[in-house]
């Protein structure tokens, strides 16, 4: 299994556009094989910056992903919102051993 969080920070302007591309994008990629989750959230101490979480089966899912055509058309928006790059982190979900 692998997590993915995408940090975005989007201008104020194109809120709106943003999260109305977002829907569909994550009506459409929760369809896909492999897509355990995929929520977006938004901070609660700046509202330009929102996080989509992801959890997939596996790395090998996540290429079919980028490469629909749900997440080109939903990039094609996307870009033109960011303020600034994205920050994506792909995680596992191993323990870290605390004793």
């Amino acid at each position: 299994m692998i997590y993915v969080v995408a940090t975005l920070t989007i201008k104020p302007e194109t809120r709106a556009e943003f999260i109305a591309a977002a829907i569909v994008c994550i009506k459409e990629t929760r369809k896909e094989p492999g897509n355990i989750a995929y929520d977006l959230h938004e901070s609660v101490t700046d509202p330009s910056k929102v996080v989509f979480v992801e959890q997939w089966e596996n790395m090998e899912a996540l290429g079919p992903h980028r490469a629909a055509e749900h997440m080109k058309t939903f990039g094609r928006v996307a870009v033109k919102c960011f303020a600034a790059p994205p920050k994506i982190e792909y995680i596992t979900p191993e323990k870290v051993e605390t004793r």
